[in-house]
């Protein structure tokens, strides 16, 4: 039995590594799993059921039957919901939850994909250590934070660069200090910085380091 074809994207916040896993699998026909989003859902789950995000029992049932086809409603990215998917991220048996759908994409990926794309922060060393190729992105904290201001700017939210700045420098120090899956690249992962990368040379280099394994991969598929 053929496994199936998994590209693991890891990274720090706003280094691009949702962008580049969106386009990594844009350019193979491969499904995308934007693994931070998934808490995002199961709060939109729990609210779209007249639920209680402080409620165990309303946000696991909400992880069982997370609204995929929902992620990109606007309202996923809205401060309620996010204020929700903090809460209901605390319960073990999320968690577990959401652990097991993404193992199911990654076995399974829908639409009939050939592959899949997952990006997060522990797809490569907790959630895929088998995955076919696994990347690591990372850039300067200054770039990063001014990536983020850009990209508020452009919704026409107000900002201080600074401040982000200082908070991606503290969600650095936490990703990477906590007990449970730090945020670090899997020993077999390639690494990417892109502090001096447009998105398109960013991607391009992206590309030719997956494109290998990725090719070998895909000759093996029926």
């Amino acid at each position: 039995m053929t496994s199936p074809i998994v590209i693991a994207v890891d990274g720090t916040a706003a280094s691009g590594k949702g962008t580049l896993a969106k386009r990594l699998a844009d350019h193979f026909g491969f499904a995308h799993l934007d693994s931070g989003s998934l808490y995002r859902l199961v709060a939109l789950g729990v609210a779209d059921a007249g639920g209680d995000p402080n409620s165990e029992s309303d946000a696991v049932a909400a992880a069982q039957r997370i609204p995929f086809d929902r992620r990109t409603d606007a309202r996923v990215r809205s401060a309620q919901i996010g204020s929700a998917s903090s809460i209901v991220s605390v319960f073990p048996k999320v968690r577990q939850a959401l652990l097991e759908f993404q193992h199911s994409f990654a076995a399974h990926p829908p639409g009939g994909a050939k592959g899949a794309v997952i990006d997060g922060r522990d797809i490569g060393s907790v959630i895929c250590p088998g995955a076919t190729a696994k990347l690591f992105i990372d850039a300067a904290p200054e770039v990063r934070a001014h990536r983020r201001w850009l990209e508020l700017k452009e919704r026409g939210e107000q900002a201080d660069e600074q401040a982000i700045l200082a908070e991606i420098v503290e969600r650095d120090a936490r990703d990477r200090g906590r007990a449970t899956s730090p945020l670090k690249p899997a020993a077999d992962a390639l690494l990417l910085d892109t502090t001096h990368l447009d998105i398109d040379a960013a991607f391009a280099a992206a590309l030719a380091l997956v494109q290998p394994k990725i090719g070998e991969a895909l000759k093996a598929v029926p």
